[in-house]
């Protein structure tokens, strides 16, 4: 397994890397990943929005700030994600802007399609569901802990729904992007602090 981490962890970049990455492909009308699609590229267009609008928006409360700053160990945030994302959008600059407040977090993020070793070590529910979040000890690589794809409350929503009429349709995702909207990232915050505290 920390083999398997050790590449993936060179083959990954930071945030602003991986946002100038995604936007140097859209403009040559590609999305990240092995497939290619005008659906794919849509999505890719749409997150990059997102992603700009709460790059600028998205504030840490007070409190889950303290909760940050008393981290005492070195950690490395190592993300899954591809451009195409939406889930990934609505959470990856809430972590990012999380590993920002602490000199403990390095924060990276590696394509999920060039890194399928890792991708499948962290499946959920059998399937390759991103974002991932894989929270690693600096020094020795162990994982402390895995996140994602969506926080909780999201989570028990796509279950719900899943439940009661077989797969996700359209609607539904677009009533999950309101929810995140409303929920301005607070969910987020609070699953990943949660972890944070424990440790």
């Amino acid at each position: 397994m920390k083999k398997i981490i050790a590449k993936s962890l060179k083959n990954s970049m930071t945030y602003i890397e991986f946002k100038n990455l995604v936007s140097k492909l859209l403009k040559q009308g590609k999305s990240t990943g092995e497939n290619q699609s005008a659906i794919l590229l849509n999505y890719s267009l749409l997150s990059e929005r997102r992603m700009k609008r709460l790059d600028k928006k998205i504030e840490i409360s007070a409190k889950i700030r303290q909760e940050i700053l008393k981290l005492d160990k070195k950690i490395t945030f190592l993300v899954l994600m591809e451009s195409w994302c939406g889930d990934g959008a609505q959470t990856l600059p809430i972590m990012n802007k999380m590993a920002n407040l602490s000199p403990n977090i390095d924060f990276k993020v590696v394509l999920r399609d060039e890194n399928e070793d890792l991708m499948n070590a962290f499946l959920t529910n059998g399937g390759k569901s991103i974002p991932k979040l894989i929270i690693l000890a600096q020094d020795s690589l162990d994982v402390i802990e895995s996140w994602g794809p969506r926080p909780r409350i999201a989570t028990k929503m796509v279950n719900d729904f899943k439940e009661k009429h077989g797969k996700l349709n359209a609607e539904f995702k677009k009533d999950l992007q309101v929810w995140y909207n409303k929920d301005k990232g607070i969910s987020t915050q609070n699953d990943i602090v949660g972890i944070l505290s424990a440790l």
